[in-house]
């Protein structure tokens, strides 16, 4: 039973990786991070650490990418006239006014989200195909229909509901830390304790379902990603976005994001995130 670790490099998985180096836990065969291309440039130089730490206790920790999320989305977005399809396989979540309805389906008169793939494109297929190769299996070629592979996700207790059965016949998913018995609290005390202080949220810059609060904390400790942020949201209204006819914004209010209203903490990011995840590899 091979057994891996789907890192995201956040609290939680930093945590069962270092865990599992000190002994403390069960040592997996090996990590993998799947990059986005997207991610803070703390997230980054936090998995450098972890890169070091892993080799100097002979660990492997792979990295995997499908590429760099915001780069294809632009191209797709410029270029789907010359596509085959409109939809892209790699869609974020981004909010939409008046979309295009499907077949027989009714038009959306206010507002609402487009469909989310983005986790399974850029996140879960990469690790997927990866750890085919580990496994000696070719492109199309059949998986077993028993268990082989143990996947392990940095879910903590207080996010089980995050827990999911694999969909896939030759993996089982584990999840070490409602094992322990750890939440999140846990992992950051455990962290500070070990000498590996505040380690950032792993998310992708653009995701539209950060909070307002975290807006607020990249806009004013995050400078650059706050303007790549706010560049890209608004390079998403630049071109008629593919199969919509009213206008895309990353925030839910449907208004630029360097106009949203940011003083309140409504509810809008990660615990929505954590209720349509399909498998857990965002946040954590």
């Amino acid at each position: 039973m091979l057994k891996v670790l789907s890192l995201g490099a956040g609290v939680q998985s930093s945590t069962l990786l270092l865990m599992a180096l000190k002994g403390e836990l069960e040592r997996p065969d090996c990590a993998v991070f799947a990059d986005t291309g997207w991610e803070p440039k703390a997230v980054y130089e936090h998995l450098e650490r972890l890169k070091a730490e892993c080799e100097r206790n002979g660990f492997h920790l792979h990295l995997v990418s499908q590429g760099c999320l915001p780069t294809d989305l632009k191209h797709h977005i410029n270029n789907w006239q010359d596509e085959s399809r409109w939809a892209w396989e790699g869609q974020p979540p981004f909010s939409v006014i008046d979309r295009t309805p499907k077949p027989g389906m009714p038009a959306d008169d206010g507002g609402g989200r487009l469909w989310r793939h983005c986790t399974r494109e850029y996140k879960i297929k990469p690790i997927h195909r990866h750890i085919r190769r580990m496994l000696g299996f070719k492109k199309g070629q059949r998986m077993p229909k028993e268990p082989v592979v143990e996947r392990w996700y940095g879910i903590s207790i207080d996010e089980c509901q995050r827990m999911r059965d694999s969909r896939e016949k030759w993996a089982q998913n584990r999840y070490p830390l409602i094992d322990a018995g750890m939440d999140r609290n846990n992992c950051k005390k455990w962290l500070e304790r070990n000498g590996w202080g505040e380690v950032p949220r792993s998310s992708c810059v653009g995701c539209p379902y950060h909070s307002n609060a975290y807006w607020r904390r990249m806009k004013k400790y995050m400078p650059d990603e706050w303007a790549d942020a706010v560049a890209f949201d608004k390079e998403l209204r630049k071109q008629q976005y593919p199969g919509v006819t009213g206008k895309v914004y990353i925030h839910r209010d449907m208004v630029p994001l360097d106009e949203v209203d940011l003083s309140t903490d409504r509810d809008r990011g990660q615990l929505d995130l954590f209720g349509e995840e399909c498998e857990g590899m965002c946040g954590v």
